[in-house]
């Protein structure tokens, strides 16, 4: 990265959807700091709020960042294809949306408290604390625990 000569309204953190972003960082690659918002989405959010990719994020302006956190929170309205959202047919509401922020833990958490309740096989398998996605458990993954045979005296 090269010199950055920081202007007067230049803003070296950006508090964007309850997360610290680094406004030394592209707009783009700034984005991905907010969880639920990767390079793709975020490259997507930039064309359509028609913000250049080449800014840095501290130098945008509010009017500037509004409008990218408008076209996070209602990607549908700009149309952006729902295969592109990160939340596809919902199970209570069956909408497609885009979660992002601590949206993502609250639904994640439900998920898995739905899953356990009605006794389904992966969501017992993440209650109990073991692989839930049909991967190997008897050499790998041990972390945490003891590993080896215990030794007879």
């Amino acid at each position: 990265m090269g010199s950055l000569i920081a202007g007067q309204e230049f803003q070296h953190i950006l508090r964007l959807l309850n997360t610290n972003v680094d406004g030394k960082h592209k707009v783009m690659y700034a984005m991905t700091a907010i969880r639920g918002i990767g390079r793709r989405f975020s490259n997507v959010v930039c064309k359509k709020a028609e913000v250049d990719m080449k800014k840095r994020a501290g130098e945008c302006s509010a009017e500037e960042l509004e409008r990218m956190m408008t076209i996070v929170a209602n990607p549908r309205n700009y149309k952006i294809p729902e295969w592109f959202l990160n939340r596809q047919k919902d199970h209570k509401t069956g909408r497609y949306t885009q979660l992002s922020s601590s949206a993502i833990d609250t639904a994640l958490r439900d998920d898995m408290e739905r899953l356990k309740k009605i006794r389904n096989h992966r969501g017992l398998r993440a209650y109990w604390g073991f692989k839930v996605r049909g991967q190997h458990t008897k050499t790998t993954g041990r972390a945490g625990k003891v590993a080896g045979a215990v030794r007879k005296k």
